[in-house]
This record gives structure tokens, sequence and C-alpha cells, in this order.
């Protein structure tokens, strides 16, 4: 699984980073870092939550 971000969409408002701050960081200027691409099979419960928390819908997640 990798994760895929939307830059246009995204707002940088951090939802994601709350659920899993292993693989998304919001920069104090709003910029979204992702921190790892590739989702480890143990974490795929949580980016999936960060997924569908984002209120933009500029995160998704391929095969």
């Amino acid at each position: 699984m990798r994760i895929e971000v939307n830059w246009d969409r995204c707002a940088g408002n951090g939802l994601c980073e709350f659920e899993t701050d292993k693989y998304f960081e919001v920069q104090d200027n709003g910029k979204l870092d992702v921190l790892q691409w590739e989702v480890d099979g143990d974490d795929e419960q949580n980016v999936h939550r960060a997924v569908a928390a984002c209120p933009t819908e500029a995160l998704s997640i391929t095969e």
C-alpha cells in the first residue's frame, strides 16, 4: 500500500497527523510532509483512519 496526496486539495489541517504521526506531519507553515509513503502492514488501520479523517479528501491509498 502507498499513500497518495492531492496537493491541490490539502489544507494542512493536521487531522491525518492526529491519526498517525508516523506517516504525516504538518509543518508550522501549514504544509504537509508525508514521512513514509509505503504503509507497513501493521499500520494499515491507522493510515485508513487518517485518510478517512481528511475533510478535503486530499489523501488516498493505492494498493
